[in-house]
């Protein structure tokens, strides 16, 4: 069988240097490659499968739903479609409000910013999003997003985007040691900027609710600080859920964890929306922004949006977080994996920090010495011995992602307890392999 490695253009690598192994199968956090092997996957893949792999019934609704209806265009209706569309308005509290389906978490963040500007009645406002973060591969989303991959292909003024310090409490913007302040600081940026441009020039804010793969936690004082400013000023909030919804920071979704304090007015979805199992976005849009646009024409269209298979996906992949408890599960094993890289931390003076989202996501970042905070690498590039660690697992049957200094662990959420302790105990030995002078 031909490679893809001589047919096939790969994401955010060099072709000349992809070297992955094909993958054949998968039963629940497990993996099972062309060569026999099976790999524990400890990042849900591209923190995308939630649910494990193969979950059986999400499988079983996407064949049920293929053997009554694969396609209708969504200017016609479906009932999977609606099923789920009113699911997720339920499960994030959004009553009176509307789901815009797309394909991915891009295209939702692209479509979010068009209802934004539409229903703010500022059709060329500037977005207000922040260094360190990221929203997506396309031009939009590239500017959208502070990500240093991304920062020499776009201009992001010429998307009216406005960038603002990020909320790193370990390596705080603001030259702040303590971590609420440095939230504050944050939140406050956030204002100041929209006050400097005018709220009556800025659409909308849009953030990443939880860590996504740029590694940082947010203080917990920080979105409530978004959402109090943003209301103040007339300013849209839009939640960037893609990789933080759906359990992985143990909520439905990682604003959830502020009550009424955190709620924006639109959120993306994609991820965990089908566990992956098809592609699917979503934009959620409350009821005060939906009730603009009701008489208004909506200026956007995909061909796939609300695809009945992928939508059939979904609601399988919500009753499945429901009816295996998966939510609380997530904030009960998401304990412990932190309480095991700090054990960890202080076996290793190689680990300058670990931080958790709040559920089963958690990162671990690597510095050259702790007390000055020194990375090992310039961000983003990665250490080669963070690599050879990473080359090492995956010899033993573990996939670990990492990305510049950090070692980003978000497993399904049905992963064994056994598997997942076994996991952190091989990580364990290959840090004080590759990393000995630093124990």
């Amino acid at each position: 069988m031909a490679s893809e490695r001589d047919s096939v253009l790969h994401s955010w690598c060099v072709q000349s240097a992809w070297r992955a192994p094909t993958v054949v199968g998968g039963s629940g956090a497990y993996l099972e490659l062309e060569d026999g092997r099976r790999i524990l996957d400890m990042s849900s893949l591209a923190e995308c499968s939630n649910l494990g792999h193969q979950h059986p019934a999400v499988v079983a609704a996407i064949r049920e739903q293929a053997q009554q209806l694969c396609f209708v265009t969504s200017a016609w209706g479906a009932r999977s479609r609606a099923a789920l569309a009113e699911a997720l308005l339920e499960k994030s509290g959004f009553d009176g409000g509307r789901v815009f389906f797309t394909l991915a978490g891009a295209d939702a963040n692209e479509n979010a910013v068009k209802f934004a500007r539409q229903t703010s009645g500022k059709p060329r406002g500037h977005i207000v999003a922040r260094d360190r973060s990221y929203h997506g591969a396309s031009y939009a989303c590239m500017a959208l997003s502070g990500d240093a991959r991304t920062r020499s292909q776009v201009d992001p003024e010429a998307f009216g985007v406005l960038h603002v310090p990020p909320p790193d409490s370990y390596r705080c913007p603001f030259g702040s040691v303590d971590a609420r302040d440095c939230g504050e600081r944050a939140a406050a940026a956030v204002a100041q900027t929209i006050d400097h441009h005018g709220a009556s020039s800025v659409a909308a804010v849009l953030m990443e609710a939880n860590a996504g793969s740029n590694g940082i936690v947010a203080p917990d004082n920080y979105w409530p600080g978004l959402r109090e400013a943003t209301r103040a000023r007339g300013v849209w909030l839009i939640a960037d859920e893609v990789m933080s919804g759906f359990g992985r920071c143990g909520e439905w979704f990682a604003w959830q964890r502020h009550g009424e304090a955190g709620r924006p007015d639109l959120m993306t979805l994609a991820k965990g929306l089908t566990g992956a199992h098809l592609p699917l976005g979503a934009v959620v849009l409350s009821a005060e922004v939906a009730a603009r646009l009701q008489h208004e024409m909506l200026y956007t269209g995909l061909t796939y949006c609300g695809h009945p298979l992928s939508c059939a996906a979904g609601l399988a992949a919500l009753h499945a977080y429901e009816d295996e408890n998966l939510i609380a599960r997530s904030r009960t094993l998401g304990a412990r994996l932190l309480a095991e890289l700090q054990a960890l931390q202080s076996r290793h003076a190689v680990i300058g920090d670990v931080r958790g989202g709040h559920g089963l996501f958690a990162v671990v970042e690597l510095v050259a010495d702790r007390a000055t905070r020194e990375p090992l690498a310039p961000w983003p590039q990665t250490p080669p011995a963070l690599n050879a660690l990473v080359d090492a697992a995956m010899a033993e049957g573990v996939s670990f992602a990492c990305r510049g200094n950090l070692i980003l662990l978000a497993p399904p959420l049905v992963i064994d307890e056994h598997a997942l302790a076994d996991a952190l105990a091989l990580l364990d030995r290959l840090l004080a392999r590759f990393f000995p002078a630093a124990r």
